[in-house]
């Protein structure tokens, strides 16, 4: 008997809405690469994007646990000497929560053209609206 391998054309896409308020940043991060990658499902493959669309609501509600508000920081480099730009989890927080969400997820999935085409499929919004009502998406309960 063969292993099953899905092709790109076989895969069925749902979309699935999160409400992020109140829930870990960690934990919420993880169960959202699952789904990304399509770890959900049967037909599971590591070399094609057998995952769905995400949409996450209330990313501004996240929670961060211990003094990782504070402490946590991200960094991005200008490309230029002396270009390090250093900003703290709470400030992202208050500026642009979708980024927060968005890099925890990046990080855990793969780091090649898989992955680029797996976070594209990640719709984030600071709170409870979003442009997705047409794709009905099932609300996931976590």
């Amino acid at each position: 008997m063969a292993t099953y391998s899905a092709k790109k054309g076989e895969v069925n896409r749902s979309w699935y809405l999160i409400d992020a308020e109140n829930k870990v940043l960690g934990n919420l991060a993880s169960k959202i690469a699952a789904i990304l990658r399509g770890k959900h499902k049967p037909v599971f493959t590591p070399h094609v994007d057998t995952g769905d669309f995400v949409v996450v609501i209330n990313a501004e509600k996240i929670y961060l646990s211990g003094n990782k508000l504070k402490n946590k920081l991200y960094y991005r480099h200008s490309g230029y000497p002396g270009g390090l730009k250093a900003m703290s989890a709470e400030e992202m927080l208050k500026r642009k929560p979708e980024n927060l969400i968005r890099l925890a997820v990046r990080g855990m999935l793969p780091k090649n053209k898989l992955g680029r085409k797996q976070i594209r499929k990640l719709k984030i919004y600071p709170g409870m609206d979003h442009p997705h009502k047409a794709q009905m998406p099932e609300v996931l309960k976590m």
